[in-house]
């Protein structure tokens, strides 16, 4: 089963993907699981956990005070702007469990020194928004730390979603299970695309565009 663990809906302040439309897209690649992270917003779950047709895992991407870190499996909105450490605390309060995001990307990763932090369950080894350096760096470094990666698209738009996956037993049947496998490191494969070099250039002059909107704050 192929599972996008990095995805956005339009309870995303920089996504206006509707949730039909992410379903749609997901089945249409084969993708049998996925999590809406959106940032620090926990809304799109509880519109998507009866769906029968396609696994939704509860998740968020929430900013620390340093980075971005993915929740998966939590039971309630995570607040952003702690620590690392704090972050990470509510999230298990929550019942989840904690990945390192994309730890290269500018303006948002949380860097090599910060990705090693002991507290994190895991690591996001490859993003398809990420380069091909970021993600093979990412890789290498997930390895070394040695704990349980996931992968995802990172999709802010439809059309992105399963641009990134990582590969579960299919005997998985819903999210416990899913999140389970992933705590567990019981992942068949990892695979994502690339960020091009245009569309790097295109994502560099979006993102300061957006950021300038916000009043240069971060999300």
């Amino acid at each position: 089963m192929k599972a996008d663990l990095h995805v956005h809906s339009l309870f995303s302040p920089d996504s206006r993907a509707q949730l039909e439309d992410i379903i749609a897209v997901a089945k249409d690649r084969g993708i049998g699981c996925i999590a809406i992270t959106d940032h620090n917003e926990f809304k799109a779950f509880e519109l998507l956990k009866d769906r029968k047709d396609i696994i939704v895992i509860p998740g968020e991407e929430v900013s620390s005070s340093v980075g971005h870190i993915i929740a998966l499996g939590i039971d309630r909105q995570i607040p952003p702007r702690l620590s690392i450490e704090e972050t990470v605390d509510l999230i298990h309060e929550a019942g989840g469990y904690a990945y390192a995001a994309h730890p290269y990307r500018m303006w948002s990763g949380l860097g090599e020194d910060n990705t090693r932090n002991p507290c994190f369950d895991g690591t996001e080894a490859r993003n398809s928004r990420s380069t091909g350096r970021d993600n093979r760096r990412a890789q290498r470094l997930a390895a070394e730390i040695g704990k349980p990666v996931t992968a995802g698209s990172d999709a802010h738009v439809p059309r992105h979603v399963g641009l990134g996956y990582v590969e579960l037993p299919d005997t998985v049947t819903n999210w416990q299970e899913a999140v389970e496998a992933i705590r567990t490191g019981n992942i068949l494969g990892v695979f994502s695309e690339n960020r091009n070099s245009i569309r790097s250039i295109f994502y560099a002059l979006k993102t300061f565009f957006k950021f300038s909107l916000r009043g240069f704050r971060k999300i």
